[in-house]
């Protein structure tokens, strides 16, 4: 090769080296512009009040302490619903909600129930949407007419965590109809919303538990049906729709159920032929108010009604629940009512009532 064709040679490799810098360069400059654009300036709802830092090992590769988001309630709010209609009325709440915010010039009633509508029957009970008349929060409906809405959806249940495709659907129909309203929307950021709606989703799990124990016929016996519902209602249990006595407060919150044993059904129709060898009393601890002397009344029931059907009061291990056995699971729960309030969710408050359904 002559010293010409070299020097072509090493021209033509630093040109194509100077276009794949440039290109890089310019790849650089439009991802950064990118983020830039689509990051919102606007603080996440469900993070913006942080406790102490927790130590985290494996959230950072530096070590640096990981803060944990606390359950905290925004401001203003609706007045906490009554168990007897939290669920049937979801309150929006920043601790567990997504909350788009809302404003613009008041539309009719009319036009905003028509908007909201489609939007409330793709995601049912989970969505929710309210506005401010005269300084104070009601929900949408008929004749509802606000230049303030917040529209929500919430992202923890049983069921876990909202997928980000849900939220996202749910984020472009409010979107869409506050342009149809002309309105302006604000939203917080998805992916931070769905990290801390996470998070809570594991403290839920964790105390997530049902306690439960049994009133057992002597051996080759059985209680009978009449005299299982006459003691249910004189200490104020009601035959519920799903075959079970339940006992509830008097706000209508459920303290905790006595059943068959074995799943049957106990039916109105059928109860006086009804022969169980054993009863369940249960107790969902999370929706039931003052753990501890709901399971309490739950045992001194228990107990009186093996006393009264001649039974025995076991475990699921059909071992006998002593005083040792009562008082071990009374520590459980104390643990469990602790590990919610820390989080700000009471046992039994309409907050927890959304978190467990």
């Amino acid at each position: 090769m002559s010293e010409f064709q070299a020097g072509l040679l090493a021209i033509g490799l630093l040109a194509v080296a100077a276009v794949f810098g440039y290109n890089k360069w310019q790849e650089h400059r439009a991802g950064r512009a990118a983020d830039e654009s689509f990051r919102s300036r606007h603080p996440d709802v469900l993070t913006d009040a942080r406790p102490e830092a927790v130590q985290s090992p494996s959230a950072h590769q530096d070590n640096e302490p990981r803060v944990e988001p606390v359950l905290t309630s925004r401001s203003p709010v609706l007045p906490a619903a009554s168990a007897a209609d939290g669920a049937a009325r979801p309150v929006p709440d920043a601790r567990v909600d997504y909350v788009i915010e809302m404003s613009g010039d008041a539309p009719a009633g009319a036009m905003l129930s028509e908007a909201w509508a489609p939007i409330e029957n793709r995601f049912a009970r989970r969505a929710s949407l309210i506005g401010l008349v005269d300084d104070r929060w009601m929900p949408a409906g008929q004749g509802l007419s606000s230049g303030k809405l917040e529209a929500a959806l919430q992202l923890v249940s049983r069921k876990g965590v909202l997928s980000e495709s849900e939220l996202l659907e749910f984020r472009s129909a409010v979107e869409t109809m506050a342009a149809k309203l002309q309105f302006v929307a604000r939203a917080p950021e998805m992916k931070d919303a769905l990290e801390a709606a996470r998070l809570v989703d594991g403290v839920c799990a964790e105390a997530d538990i049902q306690v439960a124990f049994h009133v057992v016929a002597a051996p080759g016996a059985v209680f009978a049906g009449t005299k299982v519902r006459a003691a249910a209602e004189a200490a104020g249990f009601a035959l519920d729709g799903e075959g079970r006595f339940a006992l509830h407060d008097e706000d209508g919150r459920k303290l905790y159920e006595l059943s068959d044993r074995d799943g049957t059904k106990f039916l109105p129709a059928t109860m006086k032929d009804a022969a169980p060898q054993a009863l369940t009393l249960s107790m969902d601890v999370p929706r039931a108010p003052d753990t501890q002397r709901t399971f309490d009344a739950m045992v001194r029931f228990g107990r009186q009604l093996a006393n009264l059907l001649g039974g025995g009061l076991v475990d699921d291990n059909n071992q006998p629940l002593d005083e040792k056995a009562v008082s071990a699971i009374n520590s459980q729960l104390m643990v469990v009512r602790r590990s919610l309030e820390t989080q700000g969710i009471a046992p039994g408050s309409p907050l927890a009532l959304r978190l467990f359904s």
